[in-house]
């Protein structure tokens, strides 16, 4: 069995909050220029304790499959 999470890189804020998401894990992940990104947080204890990020369409995918049923099933009644 695989591991589903690694560390791929490590990365730096600069003093505007930006940061760079190199080049090898964009093209791992098919993130191109003008793709949009959520951030998603986890927090513990009131604190932010993991940041992720998922592509848009992917998100939107998600929720679709994840609602769609359940959509399905107070339209039938």
């Amino acid at each position: 069995m695989g591991r589903c999470c690694k560390v791929e890189s490590v990365i730096s804020v600069d003093d505007r909050g930006q940061m760079v998401l190199p080049k090898e894990i964009r093209d791992k992940a098919k993130i191109h220029a003008g793709d949009k990104l959520a951030v998603i947080n986890w927090e513990k204890d009131g604190e932010v304790c993991c940041i992720s990020l998922i592509k848009v369409s992917d998100l939107a995918e998600m929720v679709k499959d994840m609602l769609g049923p359940v959509m399905g099933e107070i339209f039938q009644k």
